[in-house]
């Protein structure tokens, strides 16, 4: 019998972000013989790699945003408005991530009107029957996700440290299913993400409210039984509770034309080598030579 496959799919902007932020506060930005700045790309890349060591995926795809806006925007002109632009140190190197992925022959997959966090959770529910899903993110709204053959790892500071979570171990740390959780954030709201829930309604009352009642349309149907506090709140906020869930909600259903055939990985190819090289992201060079993998099978 042939073993399952493991797909391992990579929040590309989470995995670009974070590494990016990481060296940038102390202005690190390992700028190249040709002026341009790479210190987002080396460290995207080396999480990638460690990734590959600990995680030993049979199938990889990177998901990335393509653009910013997305059905979200259209329903709420709100959505992710206080984010700042990307500093300009950072704007070429989300093209350089990708040229690497590319090189690396790994699928880049994004879908404009829709964020990477739709194509995780596409393809994660897409082939779950088939392989098993491990999703590498910093962002705790994947947790959504979870389910059968399909687990979190969320990025912890420094590099190949993860907090893994399957639908069992989510479960029992929140006291709500993953799908749950859905709702939980319709209540709490995402100030990163500029959706605000229900004003006055905090992350631990959310959690309770939810575990107790089951979801938002549990909790409308005993609204007699919260605290009059409680109660004022949700239905001071109901049109906005109503439209932070969908906000919340991952859309599973997005249009991504991908076989997990291209998906298959193995042997580190030469183009990964000598775009490296062109680059001079020596980070990652000095990686591939200590870890050993220097176009050798990872497995």
């Amino acid at each position: 019998m042939d073993e399952r496959p493991r797909l391992l799919l990579i929040d590309g902007m989470a995995l670009l972000f974070r590494a990016f932020y990481a060296t940038a506060v102390t202005g690190q930005y390992m700028v190249n013989s040709k002026g341009m700045p790479t210190n987002g790309v080396q460290g995207f890349l080396r999480h990638l790699l460690l990734a590959f060591e600990n995680k030993k995926p049979t199938h990889v795809a990177v998901c990335w945003d393509m653009g910013s806006k997305t059905f979200r925007n259209e329903m709420f002109g709100g959505y992710k408005a206080n984010r700042e632009a990307p500093p300009v140190e950072m704007i070429p190197q989300f093209d350089i991530a990708k040229e690497t992925v590319e090189a690396f022959e790994i699928p880049n997959v994004g879908v404009s009107g829709y964020e990477a966090d739709d194509c995780l959770g596409t393809l994660a529910k897409r082939f779950q029957e088939d392989a098993d899903v491990s999703i590498l993110t910093g962002d705790r709204d994947m947790l959504q996700l979870l389910d059968d053959h399909i687990e979190v790892h969320l990025l912890q500071k420094g590099y190949g440290n993860y907090k893994s979570y399957t639908k069992d171990a989510f479960t029992a740390e929140y006291g709500v299913t993953p799908r749950q959780f859905i709702d939980v954030k319709a209540l709490m709201g995402d100030m990163s993400d500029g959706y605000p829930g229900v004003k006055g309604i905090g992350e631990k009352t959310a959690f309770k409210l939810i575990g107790q009642y089951g979801s938002v349309g549990g909790i409308l149907e005993h609204l007699g039984d919260l605290t009059t506090s409680q109660r004022k709140k949700i239905e001071a906020d109901l049109d906005m509770l109503h439209l932070s869930r969908k906000l919340a909600e991952i859309h599973c259903n997005v249009p991504v034309a991908f076989s997990l055939e291209e998906a298959r990985f193995g042997r580190i190819p030469e183009t990964f080598m000598q775009l490296i090289d062109e680059l001079e992201l020596k980070t990652v060079k000095r990686h591939l030579i200590t870890a050993g993998m220097n176009t050798s099978l990872i497995s």
